[in-house]
């Protein structure tokens, strides 16, 4: 008759004595948070080829059609060493023929793109996925920081094939195909520095180019 509430005052106790004996570990602070994720395409320790078509649109007066080929040795799944060398021609715009046209008479002092050679490094601290009609897509985006030269020819008679110092920042984002391939989309901005034979003078340069190309990974733990 007495053992119902017995029961039940055995269970009210439990939480209790449990309750004493919680050991207090304090308050965790956010550096010591850590996320652990496995990654599904990992990149440390392998090396990356790269074939990559490119466009130089935002030129007034020629646009820039190109072929590039890179490199990459990962040393982590975040860093890597990177070279990218291409090249290509660059055709008058409109404008261009506009100007130079009779009516007007005026041919611009224009540059078209030969080739570039670049080296540096690149920096993916973003790993996600997304689903895509029912498809979960993998992918990074990365910084990249390189220098090199630029061979470039004037458009106008006599005005040289000057190589010039070249900075290359810029930023992209790779969409995993499989554990050895990927499509990689860039979009870099080189910035020369030019001497002009025609004006005898040193010019500034922006070569806007947007690639997307295909890469193979091989080797590391991939």
């Amino acid at each position: 008759m007495f053992r119902i509430p017995a029961a039940l005052g055995l269970l009210v106790l439990a939480p209790a004595a449990n309750a004493s004996e919680t050991i207090d570990l304090g308050v965790i602070k956010q550096e010591d948070v850590r996320v652990v994720q496995k990654l599904l395409y990992p990149k440390e320790g392998r090396s990356e080829f790269g074939v990559h078509l490119g466009i130089m649109p935002f030129d007034a007066y020629v646009t820039s059609p190109n072929v590039q080929l890179s490199f990459n040795q990962h040393l982590s799944d975040t860093l890597s060493v990177s070279v990218v060398a291409g090249g290509g021609y660059s055709f008058k715009t409109t404008t261009y023929k506009r100007l130079e046209s009779p009516a007007y008479g005026v041919a611009p002092y224009a540059y078209r793109y030969l080739g570039s050679a670049l080296g540096g490094v690149e920096w993916a601290p973003v790993y996600a996925k997304m689903n895509v009609s029912n498809t979960i897509i993998h992918f990074d985006a990365y910084l990249a920081g390189r220098a090199g030269v630029t061979l470039e020819s004037s458009i106008l008679p006599g005005g040289g094939t000057p190589i010039a110092p070249t900075l290359s920042p810029g930023l992209g984002m790779r969409l995993f195909l499989s554990k050895g391939s990927a499509l990689k989309l860039e979009i870099r901005d080189d910035l020369l520095l030019q001497s002009r034979a025609l004006t005898s003078t040193t010019a500034f340069k922006q070569n806007a180019n947007c690639t997307l190309g295909f890469t193979i990974l091989s080797g590391g733990k991939g």
